[in-house]
């Protein structure tokens, strides 16, 4: 959620905050079938020992005659230029019913939120400004935040606690946008959210606002494509350059059932309206 150029420019607001400048801005734009799955998620199986395992919900309705599997060729029907990443995973069976690309790396955008989140509150920081940060993706208090509190060094602090295999910090330590990650990655963040996560996380990421701080419309990907099922999400947009990406991550479903992950990067000349609506259709057809 942040346009990059020579200064870090950032999705919501613009902000300059101690040690390392970073500018964010977001440019703000205005069911299918379900197939067989690909690619099946090892990843929990691998979990080390210092990672927690999820422990399945107990409040999640029975599991489904026919889960919603989706293959890669589905994904790229549905995103005709681009690449799009999507990892479903069951908590209340602890498997993955979909793995299409989970391991292709893109830029985090605003995702690192929630490494830096973490780290806030582990430390004593403010619950109510990082609610704000997560809710609202505040880009400034998200700047600030990775100043005060180690910058890249909170992103190799996760990655090796939570066994985070491809997730890197950025190569500019400003840029905390350009924090590498991968939709496998990002389902062991939101495993850890729901099991460990102070409650000012999960409130944030319940109560996600329809607009960010500075205008743009969240509500891409899960939010649109719920149908009325309870959600809970962490949303990430960044321009530009020859790309610009656009991921939705976060539960749906009673009990948190479902962690479902959709990281896509699109050609710059695919605007915000129709690669948000590009994302939409693929959860559309996750959730079936």
């Amino acid at each position: 959620m942040r346009k990059l150029s020579g200064i870090f420019l950032v999705g919501l607001c613009v902000g300059a905050i101690g040690a390392v400048v970073v500018t964010a801005r977001h440019d703000v734009p205005a069911a299918p079938a379900p197939l067989a799955a690909a690619e099946p998620l090892t990843t929990m199986s691998e979990t080390p020992v210092n990672t927690p395992t999820p422990t399945p919900s107990k409040s999640a309705a029975p599991t489904p005659k026919s889960a919603p599997k989706v293959a890669a060729g589905e994904l790229d029907r549905l995103m005709p230029s681009g690449t799009a990443s999507a990892v479903v995973f069951d908590r209340q069976s602890g498997a993955a019913t979909v793995s299409v690309r989970a391991d292709r790396g893109y830029t985090s955008a605003s995702l690192v939120k929630l490494l830096i989140a973490l780290t806030v509150l582990d430390r004593g920081g403010p619950a109510a400004s990082v609610q704000k940060m997560l809710s609202r993706s505040d880009d400034g208090l998200a700047s600030g935040f990775w100043s005060a509190y180690g910058g890249p060094a909170i992103v190799t602090r996760w990655a090796v606690k939570l066994g985070l295999t491809g997730t890197k910090p950025p190569a500019d330590p400003g840029r905390w946008g350009d924090t590498r990650i991968t939709a496998r990655d990002v389902v062991r963040i939101w495993q850890y959210v729901l099991e460990h996560a102070p409650g000012a996380v999960t409130a944030a990421l319940r109560g996600a606002t329809e607009r960010g701080s500075d205008g743009f419309r969240q509500y891409f990907g899960i939010p649109d494509a719920a149908g009325g099922r309870p959600w809970a999400v962490k949303q990430g947009w960044s321009c530009c350059g020859p790309t610009r990406m656009l991921h939705t991550s976060g539960v749906v479903g009673d009990g948190d059932r479902y962690i479902v992950v959709v990281l896509s990067e699109h050609p710059a000349s695919v605007d915000y309206a129709t690669g948000s609506k590009r994302v939409t259709a693929i959860v559309t057809a996750l959730l079936g």
